[in-house]
């Protein structure tokens, strides 16, 4: 025997089997079948039920895709009526500009320059973008425009009210040499089309970034007399008085750019 017992491997297993207890194990089968009959039964009825849930909801679904297409099948057909409404328009415009020479919208005092009547109020969204638009094509030829806004002078609007024969007046409105042209969407296309060009040759150029340096081309400065303030002091009868010189603000037109 061994000086160390600890290295003696028989002894330490025989040792461990014999003090470690006996389990024995008994299987069950009772209730087994019965319990997976149940749970393939349970399995089918589910896959049954969201089966027919997801039939309904494909259904649904294709439904509302069958709604959505021929509502944009119907979307599609009103925008197509709507923008050949508008071609026709515009040709039509364009037909009344080719035939300038009959025109009976005609400008006084205009030939020999381009007149654009617009405002620069930003009340209605849509006609201070038009006449910004028409501004910046028109001043992109680099030739001088008289530009007459009619929120900083009434007798504007009366003369554009006067030249076009109507009281309701849409803005903005170009003139050529005192002929009429038309309005924001007839400016559009004579420029996509490279008509206006051609309508506007014959006008000196200006220099490229050209600003009056009177009235930074705003085309009115304050008025001289009454320094704005639409009165003057009539020294005869020692009362103020209405400055007959300037318009309802106070302001007249710039001498060095809109004589």
């Amino acid at each position: 025997m061994s000086r160390f017992p600890y290295f003696n491997r028989s002894n330490t297993v025989h040792t461990a089997y014999s003090k470690s207890p006996q389990i024995s194990y008994t299987l069950d089968r009772s209730g087994s079948l019965s319990d997976i009959s149940d749970d393939s039964a349970k399995s089918k009825s589910s896959s049954n039920s969201s089966s027919m849930r997801g039939r309904m909801v494909k259904k649904i679904c294709g439904l509302f895709e069958t709604q959505s297409k021929s509502s944009s099948i119907a979307k599609s057909a009103t925008e197509e009526s709507v923008q050949s409404s508008k071609a026709k328009q515009g040709n039509s415009k364009l037909m009344k500009v080719d035939s300038d020479l009959g025109t009976p919208f005609r400008l006084p005092d205009a030939d020999d320059r381009v007149v654009v009547y617009f405002t620069s109020l930003r009340g209605v969204r849509r006609t201070f973008e038009d006449c910004s638009a028409v501004r910046m094509i028109l001043k992109g030829f680099r030739i001088w425009i008289d530009e007459r806004d009619v929120s900083m002078d009434a007798e504007y609007r009366k003369e554009l009210q006067c030249a076009l024969g109507e009281k309701n007046v849409t803005l903005p409105q170009v003139f050529v040499r005192g002929k009429y042209i038309g309005g924001a969407d007839v400016i559009r296309h004579l420029f996509e089309v490279g008509e206006l060009g051609k309508i506007l040759e014959g006008f000196p150029k200006t220099k490229p970034g050209f600003v009056c340096e009177s009235c930074a081309d705003l085309r009115f400065a304050p008025c001289w007399h009454c320094s704005g303030s639409r009165k003057v002091f009539d020294e005869d009868e020692g009362l103020l008085k209405r400055c007959l010189e300037c318009n309802e603000n106070g302001l007249i037109r710039c001498p060095n750019c809109c004589s």
